[in-house]
């Protein structure tokens, strides 16, 4: 598979099978069956339920083929700041280890950063998300809106600055990341 094939692009078709597949796909393929139907339905829920203003979703297709898919919500918080959660995010198994992951994800935040996005997080593996430029940050200096199951994960990157600055106050999500389950 020639890297120089795959397409990167804001998805903005009314399809949503093809994203749902995606992360069905994947999750089903890394942790368990149960798992990928689990993602699935919060892709579905954040396609069904998030204003079209407060969520970005980005694809690498391959001959017109999704295969993969990341996906940015709204992150508010109690001062004015444009900020953002990156999750989720998944890569066709085959396709994985070949850097189209970190290649869409540099795109995604290429374009957030035109849109004067100040501050993405994440909620995930450090090892992956600090090779685009995340970094840890600890929750005394940005709260996440959900108690963390594993704080080591809650990850932060500034588009405007070196590092992510301190926060005071609670932050928010979306209404589909609005569950303890998930965090």
């Amino acid at each position: 598979m020639a890297l120089d094939s795959v397409n990167y692009s804001l998805y903005l078709a009314t399809d949503k099978q093809p994203i749902e597949q995606v992360y069905l796909q994947t999750f089903s393929d890394a942790e368990s069956e149960a798992e990928g139907l689990v993602i699935a339905k919060l892709v579905t829920e954040l396609l069904e339920t998030t204003a079209v203003d407060e969520l970005f979703t980005f694809v690498a297709t391959q001959n017109g083929q999704v295969i993969a898919c990341i996906m940015f919500s709204k992150l508010t918080f109690e001062q004015p700041i444009n900020a953002w959660l990156l999750s989720p995010v998944a890569v066709l198994t085959q396709y994985q280890r070949k850097g189209i992951g970190q290649q869409l994800l540099t795109f995604g935040l290429q374009y957030l950063a035109e849109q004067k996005t100040e501050l993405v997080f994440t909620y995930g593996d450090p090892n992956y998300y600090c090779k685009v430029g995340f970094n840890c940050v600890s929750e005394t200096v940005v709260k996440a809106p959900m108690p963390l199951s594993f704080p080591e994960g809650w990850l932060g990157l500034s588009l405007v600055s070196e590092h992510v600055p301190a926060i005071s106050g609670f932050s928010s999500c979306v209404a589909a990341f609005n569950k303890p389950e998930i965090w």
